[in-house]
């Protein structure tokens, strides 16, 4: 399964890429920041790790607000990608390929381990977890954004939601930048562990099992974060935040 994410997303780097810079140029840039440095830990120039970074930006954004980042992806198109975007906004930031499964950085080496849409991907959700808490200072903080974006496949009641946004965005002449291959994104999704969980609540019972002291959730942070298109498109799917303490 994993050699499959891999092969995957390699194939998705360049139109990831052009949805950051986008980004980058609109409201959501400095959404982000606002939103991300409410739940850091207290501290200047904290040390980051960017998991799943995909094309960069939460390194380039991260970066930019003084904070030293190591960012870490499973496919090499991407780490191209976000060490070109990094090198164009005139940041340094260490880049590695590796699995987000199996972390090569000592204990309690991070103030902070975070991430976005990348949590719905992984094929072992707790040994995962397990290695982030490992990898993070006491009192250091895990950041997950994510959603349920495929549970509608094992939900019949979600599907028809999504359809109905679909179908409103398509009447209002909303165009959705899906993904280089539907198809086998939808196969992969269909096998992972998270598009048959009801998410946060498991995530914070992993948590809190995991001997993390302090949670803080929030359901819904879609009205922060995305446009006026993005709100019509994932209407069924809101974009969640978990912050877990060590």
């Amino acid at each position: 399964m994993q050699n499959r994410i891999e092969q995957y997303w390699q194939g998705e780097a360049a139109r990831y890429s052009e949805n950051i810079r986008r980004e980058m140029e609109g409201f959501k840039k400095a959404a982000w920041q606002g939103l991300i440095a409410e739940y850091l830990p207290p501290g200047q120039e904290l040390k980051i790790l960017d998991i799943g970074t995909g094309p960069g930006f939460f390194a380039v954004i991260l970066s930019e607000q003084g904070h030293k980042v190591t960012a870490i992806d499973c496919a090499d198109k991407m780490l191209e990608e976000a060490k070109r975007n990094t090198q164009i906004a005139g940041y340094e930031v260490e880049f590695y390929k590796m699995d987000s499964h199996l972390l090569a950085f000592p204990d309690d080496y991070f103030d902070v381990v975070i991430n976005r849409n990348l949590t719905w991907i992984l094929y072992d959700p707790l040994t995962a977890y397990r290695e982030w808490q490992r990898v993070l200072k006491p009192q250091g903080r895990l950041l997950i954004f994510d959603a349920n974006w495929n549970l509608r496949l094992h939900d019949a009641q979600l599907q028809k939601q999504y359809e109905e946004d679909q179908a409103e965005a398509e009447r209002l002449g909303i165009i959705r930048n899906d993904h280089v291959d539907p198809d086998e994104c939808d196969n992969i999704a269909k096998d992972l562990f998270f598009s048959k969980i009801l998410r946060p609540q498991w995530d914070a019972e992993a948590l809190l099992n995991l001997g993390f002291r302090r949670l803080w959730i929030d359901t819904n942070i879609s009205d922060r974060i995305w446009d006026e298109e993005d709100k019509i498109l994932n209407r069924s799917t809101p974009m969640f935040l978990i912050c877990g303490e060590k």
